[in-house]
């Protein structure tokens, strides 16, 4: 277990790195064309390489992180429970999307995020799908824990509601960032009414967040995604890095109207992620309370 700890920890530690060299690419390099002519041939190369794979790895790499978290603390079987769906219902959404327009308007990849599956979408898309979901529902999901007297069943349609608001916030940030910056990812096809994105994208997420989720749901067992505080450190860093990046290069390469967005996505996203951090029950209160719990009997005895 030593082991896995260490290789999410390097997967983590990569992949925000990763994302950090991507800024630097993306906003500090690429710009300035007479330093990348500076370079020597190997050196050319090298950063060629390494902006078109940046892609690729960061994501690739934080999906790895968030599976060796997700099998640390709850197992196999839980793990593929939200893979499985996540990856088949993303993909199926997003190969809806690119050939119809529903349910996020009309778009298109282009390069960079690696081979694409039936020429439309990148196989990394649905990795994205997976490991930011999965760190959206099980923040919600821990903070709703707290809410002990809520039957089972309205803790698991909370999680997944404010889990699919959560990963929405975040494109919020995301799609300006890849989509109308000079170095895009995607594109859309279609003059969107919230800056740039079509209106009809944002409820496309979130309805892609809550058919995964509320899928992924069905397959669990108990409470088997209820993590404790001290168990939500990888996703919370996952979920606020990610929109770091979304939002640095939202607002550093575009306009100030931008701001409006990035905003939203603090309210909406980064304030409450930190809030479910926060209201998680920790490890140390459970076994505080149910300490309590296997003492009551014995006391209700003495006190007769």
């Amino acid at each position: 277990m030593k082991r896995l700890e260490l290789t999410e920890r390097v997967c983590l530690g990569i992949h925000v790195f990763s994302m950090a060299f991507g800024l630097a690419g993306l906003l500090l390099v690429l710009p300035n064309p007479e330093f990348i002519a500076s370079l020597p041939p190997f050196g050319m190369e090298l950063f060629g390489w390494s902006m078109a794979q940046g892609g690729v790895g960061y994501i690739v790499l934080g999906a790895i992180a968030v599976a060796l978290n997700a099998y640390r603390f709850l197992g196999l079987r839980p793990l593929l429970a939200f893979v499985l769906p996540t990856l088949a219902l993303s993909l199926s959404s997003e190969l809806l999307g690119t050939s119809t327009g529903f349910p996020f308007g009309a778009y298109h990849y282009l390069s960079g995020l690696g081979y694409k599956i039936a020429g439309l979408v990148p196989f990394t898309i649905p990795l994205s799908w997976f490991y930011m979901g999965f760190v959206c529902y099980v923040l919600a999901r821990a903070a709703l824990e707290s809410l002990s007297s809520m039957p089972r069943w309205v803790r698991q349609v909370g999680a997944i509601a404010l889990g699919a608001i959560l990963l929405t916030a975040w494109d919020l940030v995301l799609d300006p960032a890849m989509t109308q910056t000079p170095y895009p990812f995607w594109a859309f096809d279609e003059v969107g009414e919230f800056f740039g994105m079509p209106s009809r994208n944002i409820t496309g997420w979130i309805g892609t967040g809550v058919v995964f989720m509320t899928v992924a749901s069905l397959f669990q067992r108990g409470d088997e995604y209820v993590y404790k505080r001290e168990q939500l450190g990888l996703p919370l860093i996952v979920y606020v890095v990610n929109f770091l990046f979304g939002a640095t290069i939202t607002l550093v390469a575009l306009d100030s109207r931008f701001t409006i967005p990035a905003s939203l996505s603090v309210l909406f996203g980064v304030i409450p992620a930190l809030l479910f951090w926060r209201l998680a029950p920790s490890a140390a209160s459970s076994e505080s309370d149910a300490a309590i719990d296997e003492a009551a009997p014995v006391l209700e005895t003495v006190a007769k």
